[in-house]
């Protein structure tokens, strides 16, 4: 099917507007429907799920410290509309085909409104996951302004629901933000990023089965998902016309598995100023940088001096990550188009800061405990590629417990060939570095041989994450305070069809003991 690039406007998203306000906290209804959109002119209408009917969803934006209230309801069909495969785990023929649960991903919240793999509902809440707890979640909001964003989280079919339509973005905006006079309003720009393939009817195509697939399984899950052609909000290839003037672009990578170099035609500046958990202390001129799975960042381009030109968003990353094949220039080499052809209305007084935050990095000496923790690729029982956390499979006993408040290193020793963006949920992070290591002399003594010295973040990577990329052949060391809430979160790859397919993890945040507890304990040993 021919799709010819920037011929149709971005959209985007209206703002999801409360019902009511009580008491100071504001409180939303969302549904999920089925529905037809047409996600190009050169496409029939596409049937889509999405959050109020709509791909992607709405755009929640709310107050730094405004605790909101969202009910989470699922009006879909009975019956998905893409390939599911009941042999995945927590996907079984026991359950139902459709159920999906909502995620604030970024968010720090209780754990009843996380979001849990296994606290799904189905329409109406007919029928409930395992750890179900309410229908209506509270989110704090108690974090720095920053861009989170949202999406289906169900065990066994995230792939699937978050490929269907199931996302949407979330904007926490604060006093200090506001200060700083950055590009606001019609010049601030949300992106959701995304890749697909369609069927000559216009509906998403999603393979059915890997094409090297023997064992008797159908629908099969795949080992990753790279689609022909790329989506920003919910549109193939987009354009949007712009003034000559600076605009604030906030990126989502939304994709399954795609990772993108993002760069633009003309070879022109980005000055960074934020990051998955909020701004930079200072803003980063760039050129180029890498995206993962689930990352978000906070860009400022100023198209000042470009009057009348077209400049393209561009990708360079290959598909797999990082040693697969380069995308094609004409296809998914490109993102979309910012078109320069919008008289200025209002003079541009925005400003890029020299200074934009100050954020308390954490030294290691802090740390309470450092974890070792391994990055594996095995096959199931029916031959498929499977990737582990730890050689552990979701059901199986839960290994990490950090205690509240207490901050802990992560050494992520990645033995498979793939960077895996890896997400923990509840925290804010910060990178402390990566280091090659002999990977054939760690399967064979379970010892670290490192090859060659540390190096600390990438630049763009400096500040407050909640995903790192965890490169194949290395230990990627991340410091985070595991706080404000006990109970149960979860650890996992972001690459969709990894975190279906196993490569997800429980994890407990425990009470500190108390200095009785402390005592009966000693007394015990």
């Amino acid at each position: 099917m021919q799709i010819t690039p920037f011929n149709t406007p971005l959209p985007v998203p209206k703002i999801q507007r409360p019902l009511y306000v009580k008491e100071g906290v504001a409180y939303y209804e969302v549904t999920m429907k089925q529905m037809y959109q047409k996600l190009h002119k050169d496409l029939p209408g596409t049937v889509i799920w999405g959050y109020q009917g709509i791909y992607p969803g709405p755009t929640f934006e709310v107050k730094r410290n405004q605790k909101i209230r969202v009910r989470w309801m699922n009006d879909l069909p009975d019956e998905h509309i893409l390939p599911l495969d009941h042999t995945v785990h927590g996907a079984g023929v026991e359950v139902p085909d459709v159920r999906t649960v909502v995620h604030l991903h970024g968010a720090r919240v209780r754990p009843d409104s996380d979001g849990y793999p296994d606290a799904w509902f189905t329409k109406n809440y007919q029928v409930v996951g395992p750890f179900f707890e309410q229908e209506t979640y509270e989110y704090p909001n108690d974090m720095e302004a920053t861009m989170l964003w949202y999406h289906d989280h169900a065990i066994g079919i995230t792939r699937l629901n978050i490929y269907a339509g199931l996302a949407g973005m979330y904007i926490i905006r604060d006093e200090h933000e506001e200060r700083l006079n950055l590009p606001k309003g019609e010049f601030e720009i949300p992106l959701l990023i995304q890749d697909r393939s369609f069927n000559p009817d216009g509906t998403f195509y999603y393979p059915a089965k890997p094409d090297d697939l023997t064992a008797p399984v159908y629908p099969s899950v795949i080992p990753e998902f790279f689609g022909d052609t790329i989506l920003v909000n919910g549109v193939v290839w987009p354009y949007l016309e712009v003034e000559p003037r600076k605009y604030r672009l906030r990126l989502v990578n939304g994709s399954n598995s795609r990772f993108y170099r993002i760069s633009l035609s003309n070879q022109q500046s980005f000055y960074q100023i934020g990051t998955d958990g909020g701004l930079r202390e200072n803003p980063l001129e760039m050129k180029s940088f890498l995206l993962a799975p689930g990352e978000r960042i906070d860009l400022i381009v100023d198209f000042s001096d470009l009057k009348g030109q077209t400049v393209v968003l561009k990708n360079r990353a290959p598909a797999p990550f990082p040693d697969g094949e380069l995308p094609d220039p004409s296809t998914t080499g490109q993102i979309m188009a910012f078109k320069v052809t919008k008289p200025l209305t209002v003079k541009d007084t925005s400003v890029i800061p020299e200074t934009l935050n100050k954020i308390d990095y954490y030294n290691e000496n802090q740390a309470y405990i450092i974890r070792p923790l391994t990055l594996v690729h095995r096959e199931d029982v029916y031959g498929r590629p499977i990737m582990l956390l730890d050689d552990l499979r979701w059901d199986d006993p839960i290994t990490e417990n950090p205690k509240l408040g207490s901050i802990e290193i992560w050494s992520l020793i990645n033995i498979s060939d793939d960077t895996h963006p890896i997400h923990l949920h509840l925290i804010q992070f910060q990178i402390l570095d990566r280091q090659p290591f002999d990977v054939d002399h760690f399967n064979e003594t379970g010892n670290l041989k490192y090859t060659d010295d540390r190096r600390g973040p990438e630049p763009a990577e400096k500040g407050w994450k909640d995903i790192v990329s965890a490169n194949p052949g290395e230990v990627t060391r991340i410091i985070g305070k595991f706080q404000p809430y006990t109970g149960r979160y979860v650890w996992h790859c972001h690459m969709l069809e990894h975190e279906d397919q196993e490569m997800m993890r429980p994890y407990e945040v425990i009470p500190k003991m108390n200095v009785i507890q402390k005592l009966i304990q000693k007394i015990k040993h």
